[in-house]
C-alpha cells in the first residue's frame, strides 16, 4: 500500500506528498471552476495517470519484445460534462509511436494500454477513445 498525504492550502489549492518518494505536487482548481488555474487540477491529474500508465504499460510490452519505443509521446485530451454534475466526459488519448510497427505489434501495444490500471478503474461513464499514430 502507498500512501499520499493532502493538504488543502485555502482558495481551492491542494498540495499532495507522495509518502514513499516525498515528491510533492500542487493541484489547483481550474478557473471555470473558481480556481486560479494556475496547477493541474484534479480532472488532470486523472488524465496524466491514465497518459502515464498507459506509457508504463507500453514500455512494459516493449520490455517484454526487445523494442525500444523511447520517445513515443502521448496527448489526452480532457472534455468535461455537466449531466446534472460536473464530470469528466471523455479522456481522448493519442499516442504517437517513436518509429513504425507492423500491424501485430500495434495489436499488442493496444491490449497493453487497454489492460493499464487506470484504465481499468476509469468508470465506463468516461469515454477513453484511442488512436496510434
Amino acid at each position: 500500500m502507498v500512501e499520499m498525504t493532502l493538504i488543502y492550502e485555502g482558495e481551492l489549492r491542494s498540495t499532495a506528498t507522495h509518502g514513499p518518494s516525498g515528491t510533492t505536487l500542487t493541484a489547483d482548481a481550474p478557473v471555470d471552476n473558481h480556481g486560479r488555474g494556475e496547477s493541474f487540477s484534479p480532472t488532470d491529474l486523472l488524465a496524466t495517470a491514465l497518459g502515464s500508465c498507459m506509457l508504463t504499460y507500453i514500455g512494459l510490452a516493449a520490455n517484454k519484445h526487445d523494442w525500444d519505443v523511447r520517445g513515443t509521446k502521448l496527448t489526452v485530451k480532457k472534455e468535461m460534462v455537466a449531466d446534472p454534475l460536473r464530470r469528466i466526459g471523455r479522456l481522448i488519448v493519442d499516442i504517437k509511436l517513436n518509429k513504425p510497427f507492423d500491424d501485430h505489434d500495434v495489436m499488442i501495444l493496444t491490449n497493453a494500454v487497454n489492460t493499464c490500471p487506470v484504465k481499468l478503474s476509469i468508470s465506463e461513464k468516461i469515454q477513453v477513445p484511442i488512436t496510434f499514430v
